[in-house]
């Protein structure tokens, strides 16, 4: 017997008193005048800017201009929003369109109700459109976003805890979670005794929110240190991001005891865990390339003043005070290695060849002829770029160029 088993009282309306457990709140939204402040709306935006400054940063270091996130997150927001809905809809119709259902409930996404497999299909469709006006490709996109996205994920939990939902089965554990009974009558708030006590449920349960939470800290650690070591590129951070998220997911939904659509007695999230976990996996291991960075095209930047000088590409030079004219904004980005980026970053030059592969080629922006370590000739000379030559139309070495919570 623990810690947490021993009640202090006897139980009484309110439910056990322990001397360990965590406590959840009774309370999950704030009215001010007619607007409801919702605390799990708030725990979106909040992950939602932890992964933009995340994202922002490791694009910055790639070449990206800056505050491209915002171009790109104007665009993945609300389509990882739709998807999440659509996700849930699809994998709980019965409450919308079954027996006494409310099809147009489905419509009400404040009420609750999102998945995080949408969502992440819905943001990765809105993410390739914000990138294709830019010209960053995805898979850059994708990489840089890798690590800020569990974190934000491990912040977005805690909308579940205020919620007082997707917790887990009876524990006995010193870390047991204290869930309110929640009023139907008063969504957000936890239902009252006659006294005017919040009502608990009996005993004390599993804090998967939790344990999720922490687990997408430890994932976003493991790409962190994996992308410093092996230099992913190509979209494999991202994919390393998906295994082991889903792979967390896998064990966490099966101590999960709200209800859930099953598949051969087994929760329908278990099965979408372990398909995604596979299908990167596949991509992890049959995609290769090195680490992708960026340099414009059709902008110019002059070469660095030194060691110290300014870095970065034409979007990150200061031209407040001078005709924009002389310092044109990019067409495009085009992917190089970092050898090329280096190589960009001290003299101005750009590969010769200097089509804006991000929006003429696809979405994933890639150059066919680079192989794992980045070249396309057998004595490793920089793919795309002649070091020592001016680019193509250059002169010189300026480099001229052209509610409630995710429940599922």
């Amino acid at each position: 017997m623990t810690l947490a088993s021993l009640p202090v009282q006897a139980a009484s309306w309110s439910g056990p008193d322990y001397l360990a457990a965590l406590p959840s709140p009774s309370t999950a939204v704030w009215q001010i005048g007619p607007l409801p402040i919702r605390a799990y709306a708030l725990c979106i935006v909040l992950g939602i800017v932890v992964a933009c400054v995340v994202t922002e940063y490791r694009l910055r270091s790639r070449g990206a201009p800056p505050w491209a996130v915002l171009d790109i997150a104007v665009w993945a927001v609300p389509f990882g929003i739709v998807g999440a809905r659509i996700y849930h809809v699809i994998t709980s119709p019965q409450a919308y369109f079954g027996e006494g259902g409310d099809p147009i409930s489905a419509l009400y996404i404040w009420e609750g109700g999102l998945g995080i497999w949408g969502a992440v299909a819905g943001g990765a469709v809105g993410a390739w459109l914000g990138g294709r006006q830019i010209g960053i490709p995805l898979t850059v996109i994708a990489d840089a976003l890798a690590p800020g996205l569990p974190l934000a994920q491990a912040v977005g939990r805690f909308g579940n805890w205020f919620n007082n939902e997707l917790y887990g089965g009876p524990t006995t554990l010193p870390w047991g979670l204290q869930v309110h009974r929640m009023d139907p009558e008063r969504p957000g708030h936890a239902l009252l005794d006659p006294e005017g006590n919040p009502v608990l449920e009996p005993g004390l349960y599993h804090p998967t929110f939790a344990y999720e939470a922490l687990w997408n800290v430890a994932v976003a650690g493991l790409v962190l240190l994996a992308d410093r070591r092996w230099k992913l590129g190509r979209g494999r951070a991202f994919a390393l991001y998906v295994m082991g998220y889903t792979a967390g997911r896998f064990w966490i939904e099966m101590m999960r005891t709200d209800e859930a659509n099953e598949i051969l007695g087994v929760r329908l999230n278990v099965w979408t865990a372990a398909l995604v976990f596979a299908a990167a996996l596949v991509y992890f291991l049959r995609v290769r390339g090195p680490q992708e960075f960026l340099v414009p095209i059709g902008g110019r930047r002059e070469p660095a003043a030194g060691a110290d000088g300014p870095r970065g590409d034409v979007s990150q030079v200061d031209v407040s005070g001078t005709d924009r004219s002389d310092n044109p904004a990019p067409e495009g980005y085009r992917v190089v290695t970092e050898q090329q980026y280096a190589t960009y970053l001290e003299t101005g030059q750009v590969p010769d060849d200097d089509r804006p592969v991000a929006k003429d080629e696809g979405p994933d922006g890639r150059h066919d002829d680079l192989d794992d370590d980045g070249d396309d000739d057998a004595d490793d000379e920089p793919a795309g770029v002649d070091v020592g030559k001016p680019a193509a139309g250059g002169t010189g070495t300026t480099g001229e160029a052209t509610a409630r919570g995710d429940d599922r």
